[in-house]
C-alpha cells in the first residue's frame, strides 16, 4: 500500500502536492499514536486525582474554561509535529512566485502603416504610449531592450534598466517602408543571446546552415554545437512583438518563431489595428494593410506564449497591463518544505509560550 496515494483524499484538491520522499509520509502515523498517548495520560491523571480528594477539589475549582485551555498548548504542539513530518517528505506545490525575468525585448513595428488613425491618435503614438506605460509598471530591476523593425530591424536600445533611455528610444521611432516581422524576432533573440552567434544572414540563406556561425565564418570550425531546449523553458527573458500588418520582406516569421522556440524564449504577439484591412497612403504610395492574426497566433503558439488583439488605444493599454502582470509573476512547482518547517517552528513557539503564560511550565 502506497501511503502517498491516499493523500489526495486528505489534501485540498485546490492545492496539488507531490512529494520527493513520499515514503516518509508513513511517519504521520505517529500523530494519532501521540493523540492516543495523550488521552491515556489524561485518564491516568484522573484516576490519580480520585485517590486524593484535595486534588479533585482543586481541579473542580479550576472551572471548565481553564480545563479546556490546558489542552490548547498540546494541540498546537501536535500540529507542529505534523508539519515537521510533512516537511521531511519534501512536498512540492504549484505556487505563484515573482518571476526571475531578467530581460524583456520589445519588438515594435515602425512600418508606414503605423500612421493609420483607426487607433487614435494613430497606431504608432498609441503603441508608444502603451509601451511607456508598460515600462512604468515593470519592476525597476527588469532590463528592457527595444528593437524597431520595418523593412529591416535595428536595435533602438540595448537592454537596460534606465527607463529614461528606453522612453527616449521609443519617442525616436521613425516610420519606414516594409514589414520584416521575422527580422524583428531574430534580432531580439540575438540581443538576448549576444554570444550565441545568431545571424540574420543565416536565416536568409536557409535553415540547413550551421546555426551560430556567421556567413563569413562558415569555414571556421564550430566552437560549440547548438542544442535546442524545450519551447518556453527560458525563464530569464521574453519577447513582446507588436505589429499592425503582415510580413512583406525579410526572414520568414514562422522560421524566426521556430528559432525562438529552440532557444526556449516565449514570443508574446500583439496585433494592433484593422483585422479586415485598410488602405493607407504613405509618401505618395497607396497600400492595403491587413493584420495577419493567423501568423501572429502561430508565432505565439510555437513559443508557448499568447496572442493579444488590440483594436483601440484602450485595448492596447490593457494588453500591456496584462503582459506586465504575466511577466513579473509566474506559477511554478516549488518545494514548500521550508514553509512547513517555518509553520512548525511558529506553532511550537506559540505552544510553549501559552503553556508558560497559563501554567508556568512548558507543555
Amino acid at each position: 500500500m502506497n501511503f502517498s496515494s491516499l493523500l489526495p483524499t486528505l489534501w485540498p484538491k485546490t492545492l496539488p502536492v507531490t512529494f520527493l520522499w513520499p515514503q516518509l509520509l508513513w511517519l504521520l502515523l505517529a500523530v494519532p499514536l501521540l493523540v492516543l498517548a495523550y488521552v491515556w495520560l489524561l485518564r491516568r491523571k484522573k484516576k490519580l486525582a480520585l485517590r486524593y480528594a484535595s486534588l479533585l477539589v482543586v481541579r473542580e475549582a479550576m472551572g471548565s474554561g481553564r480545563q479546556l485551555r490546558r489542552h490548547i498548548p498540546p494541540l498546537l504542539f501536535l500540529f507542529s509535529i505534523a508539519a515537521m513530518l510533512l516537511a521531511a517528505s519534501r512536498p512540492f506545490a504549484v505556487v505563484t512566485l515573482p518571476m526571475q525575468q531578467e530581460t524583456i525585448m520589445l519588438a515594435i513595428d515602425v512600418s508606414g502603416s503605423m500612421r493609420a488613425t483607426d487607433v487614435l491618435p494613430n497606431r504608432l503614438v498609441a503603441a508608444q504610449n502603451a509601451a511607456k506605460a508598460f515600462l512604468a509598471e515593470l519592476p525597476r530591476g527588469v532590463k528592457v531592450g527595444i528593437v524597431a523593425f520595418a523593412g529591416s530591424a535595428q536595435v533602438a536600445q540595448i537592454p537596460t534598466i534606465n527607463r529614461e533611455d528606453l522612453v527616449s528610444a521609443i519617442d525616436s521611432f521613425q516610420l519606414q517602408r516594409g514589414t520584416a516581422i521575422g527580422n524583428g524576432i531574430v534580432l531580439s533573440l540575438a540581443t538576448l543571446f549576444p554570444n550565441a552567434g545568431i545571424d540574420l544572414g543565416d536565416m536568409g540563406y536557409g535553415r540547413d546552415r550551421s546555426r551560430g556561425v556567421a556567413i563569413d565564418e562558415e569555414a571556421k570550425p564550430e566552437k560549440k554545437p547548438f542544442v535546442p531546449v524545450a519551447p518556453g523553458s527560458y525563464s530569464s527573458g521574453a519577447i513582446i512583438l507588436l505589429t499592425d500588418g503582415q510580413r512583406t520582406t525579410g526572414v520568414d516569421s514562422l522560421e524566426a518563431a521556430k528559432l525562438a522556440s529552440e532557444y526556449g524564449v516565449r514570443v508574446y504577439t500583439v496585433g494592433v489595428g484593422t483585422v479586415n484591412g485598410e488602405t493607407i497612403g504613405f509618401e505618395g504610395w497607396s497600400m492595403r494593410v491587413r493584420l495577419d492574426e493567423e501568423t501572429l497566433k502561430a508565432i505565439a503558439g510555437k513559443t508557448q506564449a499568447d496572442y493579444f488583439y488590440a483594436g483601440t488605444a484602450a485595448d492596447l493599454k490593457k494588453v500591456y497591463e496584462t503582459l506586465s502582470s504575466r511577466l513579473t509573476v509566474e506559477k511554478k512547482e516549488t518545494e514548500i518544505s521550508g514553509l512547513l518547517a517555518l509553520a512548525a517552528a511558529l506553532l511550537a513557539i506559540v505552544s510553549a509560550g501559552l503553556s508558560l503564560l497559563w501554567f508556568n511550565r512548558i507543555l
